[in-house]
């Protein structure tokens, strides 16, 4: 061992032992999805303590120079049998609680797996276990020992995200509990033998807490649970809360708000629960709580019959294209989505054919580098390096049979890096894929600002054509866009007779009436894009007064790949979000040339460009224009209400809706002007924000660093990876207080203003990155194609609401 020693000798300036802070990635290979359970293990560097699996560790080596690392395989230990007393094991507890990383929530199974270390060095691969630094000197093994004592009891990055702490029971006191009115009309409930008093249903029974009816709870999307009794008691009443009898006990039960759509607490409820006559202290449970239920959908989300029709014999596909994603606990929205973007030939080209080339000239932490997680991603999906059958562990006889599934990948990587400072995408909270959707496009964006970019596939050009209905004059504006949004005309419907019967039946208590869904035409839903939209509140630049005005919208070019969103969630008349039960058909074939913007007709006069009167509040004096009059070093000219990047006609919709002046503008800004949804859907997420109505402040108008506070490494790797210089990251980190994400807002705000910077030692300039391409010349660019398209991907979500369900994709490959 006298070389080994020697060897470790030399690199033991090298050898780092884990500080409080250092992210230390031991479960995941930064440039692939190996772990320590893949063929050959983890390498972690005794270093930057980054993970590399058997292909890329001799890859680290040679570019970094660094040779002690840290080897670590993972073998899965043969699962014990729950009902086997005699094994010395007590049996697996079952989740009670809908919660991870917490006492009673769902396990990570970590004792499943035996471990094996030791510190490999290169390029020898000479190998030294804990036994034989027992033999090397005192200043070796103290400093070998620590290092590799403190990898091993150190968070992994990717583990601390799977089990960061999560609590899906965590309730708010309803804000009607401590005042409820409750009625006198003498109504005593029965300690047992409840019905529903409309359809005499006995189970899934709610008690309203106001009059004390007894209802039936709300119907699921595979048509169990109840028959919207309860619910539609509310509607017809007002009375906001009900508790489901049955759960019951002496430590409270379960209290759902009508008014605010969420479990809740009611500290009053024994005080309720008297009034009608029952004693909280003598009640038994004899239902699942709305927690047991959500803990066995949670259970069963591999569960395929829940997805595809009952009975189907669905056959495993194991190969390249076809790599199974691990939910990573609410990240099926993720996951579909990634799914379908990596079959658009962009995507593959841009990522997956230069895979070599992009982990070649990866920043020294790819794990934050965007190019490099995508590219990741996007082979581990294609290669079909993680679809092999699973194998079960070893039996006494070392005989190993592959299980029914793969391997497949989790991408805690990805989500980490996608999602961070995201306020909703770093989070294990319920997700929308339309929104995480437009978000990863928008990543795209930023880091393609030069060379290739796959989300062309998706852009396309939108023409809008207003005409005053006073003037008869006309007016054209052209806005990128990457999604066609479809309303869903439910009075469309073309089996109305049997919906209709269907509620005759339930509002008569009939219990045996079928779930009836209402069947919508696809082509009603494209028809909303021919009509002509009314614009009642149009200010006309030809009468130089608001009036009456019709928009038409069409299509400016068509994009290689359509995406089509059925809006299927919209809002009630409360604003709170709800999902339409429906059923729409979607033909495998598509022609919108119909739809091709045709420009200003012959004959047809345009509206004068004179600008609308500024939108202005009477107690702010309007200095001027951040970008006409003032600069970024010297903003006493900016005006906090008059802004070139907010789309006026969004607020004004806001504000008419009654919403402050400057939580509209927010509303708009943060959503990048993609339109009233998106708006409406930041103001429903934020209204109890404590700076919700202050005024909005644009980035970079802050104070900022001064020239001679320390910038973040990271942060400047980071923007000068996506093909800006060093000088240009730095400027924008002083122009945002070295905040990230601000300094990436601001550097795509100042884009003119940058361009004319000299390239400082370092950094590369816009025509070095991508192979020395000329920058893009200004305006969107996009594709155009005939508007001929044909299905090949769709992304359903399954639940009754915004709150919950699951997220599917199925995708067209090989005529199947």
């Amino acid at each position: 061992m006298a070389d080994v020693g020697e060897v470790l000798m030399s690199v033991l300036s090298t050898i780092r032992v884990p500080k409080p802070g250092d992210r230390v990635h031991k479960d995941e290979c930064a440039l692939s999805f190996s772990s320590p359970e893949s063929e050959g293990g983890l390498y972690v560097c005794m270093n930057s303590f980054l993970g590399f699996g058997r292909q890329y560790v001799e890859r680290h080596h040679a570019r970094t120079g660094q040779r002690a690392y840290f080897h670590i395989t993972r073998t899965r230990k043969a699962k014990e049998d729950d009902s086997n007393s005699g094994s010395g094991h007590p049996p697996k507890k079952k989740p009670t609680r809908l919660a991870i990383g917490i006492e009673g929530g769902f396990d990570v199974e970590q004792e499943l797996y035996e471990e094996d270390y030791k510190v490999v060095i290169l390029p020898d691969r000479q190998e030294v276990t804990s036994d034989d630094l027992a033999t090397m000197p005192d200043v070796v093994r103290e400093r070998v020992s620590l290092s590799m004592a403190g990898i091993m009891s150190a968070d992994s990055v990717s583990h601390a995200l799977q089990v960061q702490q999560w609590d899906g029971e965590l309730r708010q006191e309803s804000r009607h509990a401590p005042e409820l009115k409750q009625l006198d009309n003498g109504v005593k409930i029965p300690p047992s033998g409840w019905r529903c008093e409309v359809c005499d249903l006995q189970e899934n029974i709610w008690m309203n807490l106001t009059d004390g009816k007894m209802m039936c709870g709300r119907r699921y999307f595979d048509g169990s649970g109840g028959n919207n009794h309860a619910l539609l008691h509310f509607q017809q009443t007002g009375f906001p809360i009900a508790v489901k009898l049955g759960t019951i006990t002496p430590d409270g039960g379960d209290v759902y708000s009508y008014d605010e759509d969420d479990m809740v607490l009611d500290s009053k409820l024994p005080e309720h629960l008297a009034h009608f006559g029952i004693n909280m202290m003598t009640m038994e449970k004899t239902e699942r709580t709305m927690t047991e239920l959500e803990i066995a959908v949670n259970q069963r989300v591999g569960e395929w019959e829940v997805i595809q029709e009952s009975g189907t014999t669905l056959r495993p596909l194991f190969g390249p294209g076809v790599t199974g994603m691990k939910n990573l606990g609410n990240s099926c929205y993720l996951n579909s989505v990634m799914q379908v973007l990596f079959t658009v030939p962009d995507f593959q080209q841009k990522y997956v054919s230069n895979i070599d080339k992009i982990i070649d000239e990866a920043p020294s932490d790819p794990t934050q580098d965007f190019k490099t997680q995508v590219a990741k991603l996007g082979y581990g999906l294609l290669s079909g390096d993680y679809s092999k059958p699973a194998p079960d562990p070893a039996d006494e006889t070392g005989a190993s049979e592959p299980r029914g599934d793969q391997i497949g990948i989790a991408p805690r990587m990805f989500k980490a890096l996608v999602g961070r400072g995201h306020p909703e995408f770093s989070t294990n909270r319920q997700q929308d894929a339309q929104e995480f959707l437009l978000h990863f496009i928008n990543m795209v964006e930023r880091n393609c600002r030069t060379g290739s970019n796959p989300s062309e596939a998706f852009r396309f050009l939108v023409e809008e054509r207003i005409v005053c209905q006073q003037s008869q004059k006309a007016k054209y504006t052209q806005r990128v866009d990457y999604m066609v949004q479809l309303p869903v005309q439910m009075e469309q419907a073309t089996n109305t007779e049997e919906l209709q019967e269907a509620e005759r039946r339930r509002e008569e208590g009939d219990s045996s009436a079928p779930t009836v869904r209402a069947q919508i035409p696809f082509t009603a839903c494209m028809a909303a894009l021919n009509e002509p939209e009314v614009l009642t509140d149009f200010w006309s630049s030809a009468v130089q007064s608001k009036t009456t005005a019709t928009k038409t919208t069409r299509f400016a070019s068509f994009p290689d790949h359509l995406v089509i969103q059925i809006k299927k969630f919209t809002f009630g008349l409360d604003w709170v979000p709800k999902k339409l039960d429906v059923s729409i058909d979607v033909p495998d074939t598509l022609d919108l040339s119909a739809l091709r913007a045709t420009g200003q007709q012959p004959g047809e006069e345009l509206l004068p460009e004179v600008a609308p009167p500024p939108l202005m509040t009477p107690d702010v004096e309007v200095k001027g224009i951040l970008g006409f009059h003032g600069n970024e070093e010297d903003d006493s000219l900016y005006s906090p209400l008059l802004s070139p990047v907010l789309d006026d006609s969004t607020v004004s919709q806001l504000c008419e809706m009654g919403f402050p002046l400057e939580a509209c503008r927010k509303a708009v800004y943060y959503t990048g002007n993609t339109g009233i949804d998106a708006a409406m859907n930041w103001i429903m997420g934020h209204m109890d924000d404590a700076d919700f109505a202050s005024p909005l402040v644009m980035p970079g108008c802050s104070s900022g660093t001064t020239p001679t506070e320390s910038l973040s490494e990271e942060h400047l790797a980071t923007i000068v990876s996506m093909g800006f210089s060093r000088e240009q990251a730095t400027k924008a980190l002083r122009a945002t207080s070295n905040v990230l994400d601000r300094a990436v807002d601001w550097i795509f705000s100042h884009l003119d203003d940058l361009e004319s910077m000299d390239v400082s030692e370092g950094g590369r300039s816009a025509a070095e990155s991508e192979g020395g391409r000329e920058p893009p010349p200004p305006g969107p660019r996009v594709k155009d194609g005939p508007g001929k398209y044909e299905l090949f991907a769709f992304i359903s979500h399954m639940g009754t609401s915004t709150m919950c369900g699951h997220y599917v994709c199925h995708i067209k490959k090989d005529h199947q």
